[in-house]
């Protein structure tokens, strides 16, 4: 048996205004998820982490071998829960998977399930909402970036290809492999600006943007990291993303 810990608060910005909540729920949440892991005697565990951990990047692309220098609450959370996992694992037979995932994206390619939040924080169906009417335009965070159109840059993975990743690492924990911390994304970067065109490429909508300035937090920083990490055998995204793939309006987005 293993278990696959996805739960947690995520947003950036809320973590900033509210980081006792993040704490509560990120780490002393997992903590209880543990003892209660090691009381039923499952040894194999398989942890959502993030990008986050790393901090301001001292090179692109990412490898696991950055230094982990998490500069908000929310890296903290998720750095503390790996550094516990870390610790568990030198003391008794318990082994984990760490996924360190870039930026999620996409939807269930027959639109059963796809991103919804409420409120929405995220690139990529905010600018679908700005596409669709829902929202007056969209605010990009600086451009002033040392990238080619001077806007941030992401590296976006399907959500089908995070599904299959994690599908290997508890094939791979089941089949005694010991702990790991893995990188997962394209390798492949995406700014804002590339983002923004697709979007309206795939809607065929124009929407009105605008620039506030950076902002805090780390949101804006860049994230490109190496393709290939290895869950005992080569893997790499199969699908990919590129940025129409990424802009395909889910059905019920578009009702």
């Amino acid at each position: 048996m293993a278990i696959l810990h996805f739960a947690a608060l995520i947003e950036v910005g809320e973590s900033v205004k509210d980081p006792v909540s993040l704490y509560e729920n990120n780490v002393i949440g997992t903590l209880t998820l543990l003892s209660a892991a090691q009381a039923a005697g499952i040894n194999a565990f398989v942890f959502s982490s993030t990008c986050a951990t790393y901090g301001l990047p001292q090179s692109v692309p990412l490898d696991e071998t950055h230094r982990q220098v998490p500069i908000n609450p929310y890296g903290r959370t998720k750095y503390i829960v790996e550094q516990a996992l870390a610790d568990y694992g030198q003391y008794k037979n318990f082994r984990s998977v760490v996924l360190r995932y870039f930026n999620a994206a996409g939807a269930d390619f027959e639109g059963r399930i796809g991103e919804w939040h409420q409120p929405e924080t995220h690139a990529i169906p905010l600018a679908i909402d700005a596409a669709l009417g829902r929202r007056q335009g969209f605010k990009v965070f600086g451009s002033d970036y040392e990238t080619r159109d001077g806007t941030c840059v992401r590296d976006y993975i399907h959500v089908l290809d995070l599904a299959d990743a994690h599908v290997r690492a508890v094939q791979y924990l089941l089949d005694g492999g010991e702990s790991v911390s893995l990188n997962l994304g394209t390798g492949t970067g995406t700014t804002v600006k590339e983002l923004l065109g697709a979007i309206e490429d795939v809607s065929n909508k124009r929407f009105p943007v605008c620039n506030p300035g950076q902002r805090r937090a780390g949101q804006a920083l860049i994230y490109i990291i190496r393709g290939g990490s290895k869950l005992d055998v080569d893997w790499s995204a199969p699908l990919g993303v590129d940025t129409d793939q990424a802009a395909v309006l889910p059905a019920r987005r578009m009702c």
